[in-house]
């Protein structure tokens, strides 16, 4: 009886060993066969998708500027030995250490990951000898090379510049936790599911491909988890005014009383307003409306080939200046309070500094979050800036009228590539998981076009020649003044920004005229903004006038929590004086639609 009972639990083990064995061999067949399909659609599109900011073209320019690097040190043979002894030297000692922990001895690690590198959180990477071996030899490589490079001598400070920003991507391609061998997760999720992970990773892929347009957009969230005007952009209001560029929305108040200055919000036109109007508990508009201000935003049009011809200068006109005009109009008041979000920042500087030459008094104070004037100390984003390049992007606008939004946002996610890249690699394509629902990477895939001649105006003028920041600009005939902008500013810089630097913003800020009110906020570009109160996330600094950024921060005062309540009583320069209330639908401008408007609504 004994005997039967053994024989039949052995041949459950083998049933289920078999079992697993079929489902696997199942499963490399049906990633052989899905692989096979998107390497063939891979290589169609670095065939045909070639042009500015493509992985090809990226690639190119990597080499060439590499290869500068990599010139000078070969033409110094004993300072290249003296490097390589250096990283031979770690290499030996991280063997040593391991063979000595596979021996059972207790060993201090070679080199540990930096504070917040989320690559390598999974507790394998230090228990188990395998991964930590593979971790540990990253790192050193990684670093040795990043500081050969950054200590290069005898190239100028651009190329030193591109060639750590191409490493940098490369280093981050090229980390351990990006390879199903050796990413201690990946291989217990293959193990368990007997490879079904990368098989639903596969899949995924060949969705992504098909979705992308010539570049791969790698899904960051659940796309279908949000709708803009049903999750997103729900503040109630009207769109009173809209030419061929803007709608502008009038929000409905709150407050039975309102500051009788109204607010004009300026957002950048790479992407869609509603970044300051997420969901209710993360809305600046909801937030600024609920304060007691009368709130107008400029929701500015998604261009198609037939707005090509759409100028910078044709921005501030039918954008800035229209809405200003469109106010004065709906409120019967002269003065209005601005505020410019990053490029739309950009823009109003721009249009005050005009306005200022022209006696145009009625933008009375000014907020600017994270936008830049001085584009001299810009950041990584001036890597793809040069006249090869922007000849190229130009071309390439002039076919079709505009430049399509997937281009900007595969800039912007290089930018950072192990936050905005690699993570999502992992996740979607190895682990073979849906990505989470996240209103903020919703809006962060939900991008613009851009016109040719705006934006081919706005690269050259601003970022190559940085024309404004010397009084070299004209717009309509004028010649721009920084120094003329003399209302009250307050202006907002965040810690961490890699699209507006710190460094970048305070510069350009000292070059207004009047009274300027510095702000730090914690973390970058995008959530050191969208930092509401209720969150209590992050922290801000502020701080009196000081002549360099350095020393600013040497000075200022750290505060807990959202920099939001610090800007709302000195956002405009009559902040005491209240009138009733404004209904959108009692003024002259008769409502067009209701918020969020259509224009927001067009997909790219």
């Amino acid at each position: 009886m004994q005997e039967r009972n053994d024989s039949a639990g052995q041949t459950g083990a083998d049933g289920c060993e078999n079992t697993q064995i079929d489902e696997l061999a199942r499963n490399m067949v049906r990633l052989f066969d899905q692989s096979t399909k998107v390497f063939s659609a891979l290589a169609e599109r670095t065939t045909n998708g070639n042009g500015p900011y493509s992985m090809a073209s990226e690639v190119g320019e990597a080499a060439k500027t590499l290869g500068e690097v990599a010139r000078v040190w070969v033409s110094d043979p004993s300072k290249l030995a003296a490097a390589q002894g250096e990283l031979f030297q770690s290499y030996a000692d991280l063997w040593g250490r391991s063979f000595r922990r596979f021996l059972g001895e207790d060993v201090e690690p070679v080199v540990v990951p930096e504070p917040g590198d989320n690559r390598f959180k999974d507790p394998d990477w230090s228990n188990s000898q395998y991964f930590d071996f593979w971790k540990q030899a990253y790192l050193i490589t990684s670093r040795w090379a990043s500081d050969i490079t950054k200590n290069t001598e005898g190239v100028d400070d651009r190329t030193r510049q591109k060639a750590v920003f191409y490493l940098e991507q490369m280093l981050a391609a090229l980390s351990p936790s990006n390879y199903p061998f050796t990413n201690p997760e990946v291989v217990r999720a293959t193990l368990e599911t007997n490879a079904e992970n990368l098989v639903r990773g596969m899949a995924h892929l060949a969705h992504d491909l098909e979705q992308s347009k010539n570049l791969l957009r790698i899904t960051q969230t659940d796309l279908t988890a949000f709708e803009v005007g049903r999750d997103l952009a729900i503040t109630p209001g009207k769109v009173i005014f809209q030419n061929d560029l803007i709608q502008l929305i009038q929000y409905s108040p709150t407050t039975e009383e309102v500051y009788e200055r109204p607010l004009i919000m300026v957002p950048p036109w790479i992407n869609k307003y509603y970044i300051l109007d997420l969901v209710p508990e993360k809305s600046f508009v909801k937030f600024a409306v609920d304060q007691g201000f009368t709130v107008f935003m400029v929701s500015w049009v998604n261009p198609d080939g037939g707005l090509a011809q759409k100028t910078f200068e044709d921005y501030m006109n039918e954008g800035i200046l229209a809405a200003v005009e469109a106010v004065n109009r709906q409120l019967g008041l002269h003065h209005v309070n601005m505020l410019g979000y990053c490029v739309g920042g950009t823009l109003l500087a721009s249009a005050l500094a005009y306005a200022a030459v022209k006696g145009d008094d009625r933008m009375a104070s000014a907020s600017f979050l994270t936008a830049q004037v001085d584009f001299s100390a810009a950041g990584d984003l001036l890597v793809f800036i040069d006249d090869t390049q922007l000849k190229s992007l130009e071309e390439m606008m002039a076919e079709q009228g505009y430049l399509d939004g997937s281009r900007m946002a595969a800039v912007f996610n290089m930018l950072r590539p192990r936050d905005l890249i690699w993570p999502y690699v992992v996740n979607n394509y190895l682990l073979g998981k849906k990505p989470f629902p996240f209103d903020l990477l919703f809006w962060n895939a939900d991008s613009t076009r851009l016109p040719a001649a705006n934006h081919a105006f706005y690269l050259r003028e601003f970022y190559h020649e940085n024309r404004l920041s010397k009084g070299e600009m004209e717009l309509g005939g004028v010649k721009l003044d920084l120094s003329k902008i003399n209302i009250p500013i307050y202006e907002l810089f965040t810690r961490e920004d890699h699209i507006a630097p710190a460094l970048s913003v305070f510069q350009g800020s000292k070059l207004f005229g009047g009274p300027v009110r510095h702000v730090m906020a914690g973390s970058g570009h995008i959530a050191g903004v969208v930092n509401p109160p209720a969150k209590k996330k992050y922290q801000y600094w502020s701080g009196a006038p000081a002549e360099t950024l350095e020393a600013w921060i040497g000075k200022a005062t750290e505060t807990p929590g959202s920099w939001w309540p610090d800007w709302a009583p000195g956002s405009q320069s009559n902040p005491a004086k209240k009138v009733p209330a404004r209904d959108p639908a009692a003024g002259p401008l008769k409502p067009i639609e209701d918020a969020p408007g259509s224009f927001v609504k067009s997909k790219s």
